[in-house]
Parts: structure tokens; C-alpha cells; sequence
């Protein structure tokens, strides 16, 4: 059985008046249970950014591992700066001679 523990918190009292509201609305049986709803998106949130975090170190893993293979290319941010345009452009891509048609 989960323990309950009592913690004072502070608030702004603009954030006092939105969490009185929704309970006043009937949104909330109780200010508590907002907090407990903002505390479990947090938590959440927490969660989605520690993924995020580690796929990027991943992709950041497999960059340098590509270098240490030699899997890369000289540098050329015409090249890249060109590439992106075309990609940004829908008409730019279906126009070019290199690429065909998607039907």
C-alpha cells in the first residue's frame, strides 16, 4: 500500500488562483489532486526527455562511429545548404531532373 506523505508547497498566486478554479469548477475534487495530476505529467515529461536525451546520444554514438569507419564525407555546407532547400521546397523536389516522379 502506497504511504501518504504531507508536504507544504508554495505557490505563486497566480498558480493558487488557477488550481482554487478548476476545484471551484468541479474539474478537481481537491487542490491536491491537481498537484498530484501536474506531478504525474512532470514526471512524465521527465521520462520523454531522458529518452530523448539518450536517442540523441545514440546518434551522436553512431556519428563518431561512422568517422572512426570512415563513412564520411568532406564537409561542404553548399552542399548541405542546397539539399535542405530542396528538401523545403515541394515543388523544388518533384522538379528535379535526378529524382523521379512519385505517383
Amino acid at each position: 500500500m502506497n504511504t501518504i506523505e504531507r508536504l507544504t508547497i508554495t505557490l505563486t498566486a497566480e498558480i493558487a488562483e488557477a488550481v482554487r478554479t478548476a476545484v471551484a469548477a468541479g474539474e478537481y475534487a481537491s487542490s491536491s489532486e491537481v498537484v498530484r495530476e501536474a506531478l504525474r505529467d512532470w514526471r512524465h515529461k521527465r521520462a520523454l526527455q531522458r529518452h530523448e536525451l539518450a536517442e540523441l546520444r545514440a546518434q551522436v554514438q553512431r556519428g563518431i562511429d561512422d568517422l572512426d569507419a570512415g563513412r564520411v564525407r568532406d564537409f561542404d555546407p553548399e552542399r548541405i545548404i542546397q539539399t535542405g532547400r530542396q528538401r523545403s521546397t515541394p515543388h523544388a523536389a518533384s522538379a528535379s531532373p535526378s529524382r523521379p516522379k512519385r505517383i
